[in-house]
């Protein structure tokens, strides 16, 4: 929502301050093809030659985030902890075991089915669930299994940076992408020396909307786009520590109920579950 209002301010106050000097919106109009083609066409051009067709997909796929905003909401947040606080009393009820068919196979597990929006997270429930079985096969100490998924949010990190660091490189380009716009049309503009003044004037102001385009789509579309979405990417980092802080205390010997406030205590501020809210929601978790 607010990446839209940005935009839109942007653009009011650009064009609402160029009208107010008595410019024409013609005058921008009239060159828009020719100098969009070669501005837009060499940034996406040099987008897809600096970049692996994954990172590519990576970039199509998340273009979206942005104006959908972070998934991880404080309902969902919530959601987590009960699902870990479900899955440690389980544990301290039956043993190591009585959740061993559970990781195996989440989408099968009558308590992963009651937290929709974790299981449908194949992320999440990849991370939770390969670390869970680590604990219970017994085939990694608690310090192992914490230096392993930091490892594994090390990758998770990297990748979810690539999007937003190529449109920021294809941000950075189109000023310059602008400047050879601009360039070009000065030299088409070499031709019509002989002209009347009104006609070179013309050239020279169409050439300068190849300058005039490429900052603005810089640094007040494609800059705050790719800005908006390393924010959004990063909000990911939080709520796998938090399942991570969870996960590491409870190995470490900690009760359910204290390993899910040290899942909580990772948790943004801004979303962040109280402790008598989380608490009383907990309380009403019973193991099978």
């Amino acid at each position: 929502m607010f990446l839209i209002i940005g935009l839109v301010v942007v653009l009011g106050a650009v064009l609402g301050g160029y009208l107010m000097e008595g410019g024409k919106v013609a005058v921008l109009v009239h060159p828009l093809l020719p100098e969009g083609i070669i501005l837009l066409g060499a940034a996406i051009g040099s987008f897809l030659a600096g970049n692996t067709l994954s990172n590519i997909k990576a970039v199509v796929g998340n273009i979206a985030k942005p104006l959908k905003g972070s998934k991880y909401t404080k309902a969902v947040y919530m959601e987590s902890l009960m699902m870990q606080y479900e899955v440690y009393v389980n544990i301290k009820k039956g043993g190591l075991l009585a959740m061993e068919q559970d990781v195996n196979d989440p989408h099968s597990s009558n308590i992963f089915k009651k937290y929709p929006a974790i299981l449908s997270d194949h992320h999440a429930m990849d991370f939770f669930c390969d670390s869970m079985k680590l604990l219970i096969n017994g085939s990694a100490k608690i310090d192992e299994i914490d230096q392993v998924m930091d490892m594994d949010l090390d990758v998770h990190h990297s990748e979810s940076a690539l999007p937003g660091g190529s449109l920021n490189t294809m941000a950075d380009a189109l000023p310059a992408f602008g400047i050879v716009a601009c360039v070009m049309g000065v030299v088409i503009t070499m031709g019509f020396l002989d002209q009347p003044p009104n006609v070179i004037g013309s050239k020279v102001g169409s050439a300068l909307v190849g300058t005039f385009g490429g900052i603005l789509l810089s640094y007040g579309v494609f800059g705050p786009i790719a800005k908006n979405l390393d924010q959004v990417n990063a909000t990911e980092s939080h709520f796998f520590n938090s399942i991570r802080a969870g996960l590491v205390a409870f190995g470490n010997g900690a009760a359910p109920v204290t390993a899910v406030e040290f899942a909580r205590r990772n948790i943004p501020s801004v979303e962040r579950p109280g402790s008598q809210e989380l608490e009383e929601v907990v309380r009403q978790i019973k193991p099978r």
